[in-house]
């Protein structure tokens, strides 16, 4: 069994930045692609960013061109870099690991992102 642990959330101001950083227990096989998801309080749980294994991203559009999502195998490791933060912005924030064969997918316990006006 794989762990997910995020870290690197807190207290921001708006217009500040936080990088968050997801770190896998151990090698994860058959992965296909790390994500970034996020639950604001009252509402689902959405898809953030995500980088595949061969290196391609993708963004919600809500954080294109604010959010970068990067990854380093060797550390079993996911970031992601928040930048012009927005209050808007607050959330848990998740890492997901999407794997081509059971158990499919691995999610972190989360961590909170408050993004002050």
């Amino acid at each position: 069994q794989v762990q997910l642990v995020e870290s690197g959330g807190g207290l921001v101001q708006a217009g500040g930045s936080l990088r968050l950083s997801c770190t896998a227990s151990k090698t994860i096989f058959n992965l296909n692609a790390m994500a970034w998801y996020r639950q604001a309080e009252g509402k689902p749980r959405e898809f953030v960013a995500r980088i595949t294994t061969k290196g391609i991203t993708s963004y919600a559009d809500s954080v294109k061109d604010r959010f970068s999502i990067s990854s380093d195998e060797a550390k079993n490791t996911v970031a992601l870099q928040m930048n012009s933060l927005k209050p808007e912005d607050t959330a848990v924030y998740y890492c997901h690991a999407d794997l081509f064969g059971p158990p499919y997918d691995y999610w972190g316990q989360g961590t909170r992102v408050v993004v002050s006006s």
